[in-house]
């Protein structure tokens, strides 16, 4: 008996937003690496795509995973199948999904990191990106030197999408998001020391400027690998062929 799959394309969509490229810090929907979706009387079949065949195959096993992860926590939506195209590791990857076999399952001897570590790697990166952003707009606004920084706390800073952002990578850190909270802190939650903070406030602006090319190169590289046969507007491609009884 085929499994009713009542949810709607944009109910895969939403929750493919969730799904962050773990060094880019941005939604996989938004970065284009979404091929496709397809919702049939059996589930979804969604393909994934990436800027180049070389893509780490950590990242692209962690994004696939995690896109797994993600549509099968949406209610009643019947099978879940992800797909990785052209990648040089495609096939081990869609087989270890398929498999429901893990990262290590799945790679073997080759799996030398741990997706935690990773993750966690990439979540501080992300918090001090989100840091330096939310300062600097603040420090832009007000007009105030760098000598404020210290002093400032969650509640003084606008509530705009640059302190959304703060709070939610804070969040996945486990840090405080209570309003009294120090800006600049640590991947710990200590606070930066005054007399430190020039220094660690630069490479903060280093960190976040790196992610930030490294989107727009990336962007760059998935529009000219695939501008011959599939314009970058284009996509996803969403496939309904449910029969009526399912929908």
């Amino acid at each position: 008996m085929n499994t009713l799959a009542l949810c709607s394309p944009a109910d895969v969509l939403d929750a493919l937003a969730t799904v962050t490229d773990p060094e880019l810090d941005e939604p996989i929907t938004e970065l284009g690496f979404v091929r496709s979706v397809m919702l049939d009387d059996d589930g979804v079949v969604v393909h994934l795509r990436l800027p180049t065949a070389f893509c780490s195959p950590n990242f692209a096993y962690l994004m696939a995973s995690d896109s797994l992860d993600a549509l099968r926590g949406i209610e009643r939506i019947g099978r879940v199948r992800v797909m990785l195209d052209d990648h040089h590791d495609s096939d081990k990857i869609n087989a270890g999904l398929a498999a429901d076999a893990g990262y290590r399952g799945t790679f073997g001897s080759e799996a030398d990191d741990s997706l935690d570590d990773l993750r966690e790697t990439f979540r501080r990166k992300a918090h001090l990106a989100a840091v330096e952003r939310s300062i600097s707009a603040y420090l832009a606004r007000t007009g105030e030197g760098i000598e404020r920084i210290h002093t400032l706390t969650l509640r003084d800073i606008r509530s705009d999408r640059y302190t959304t952002a703060l709070l939610r990578r804070r969040s996945a850190l486990g840090l405080s998001i209570c309003p009294n909270s120090r800006v600049f802190v640590d991947e710990n939650g200590k606070s930066v020391p005054p007399e430190q903070i020039p220094l660690k406030f630069r490479f903060a602006k280093s960190v976040r400027i790196s992610i930030e090319g490294n989107s727009h190169f990336c962007r760059g590289l998935l529009a000219t690998r695939y501008s011959d046969t599939e314009p970058a507007d284009a996509f996803p491609h969403i496939t309904d062929i449910r029969s009526r009884r399912n929908q």
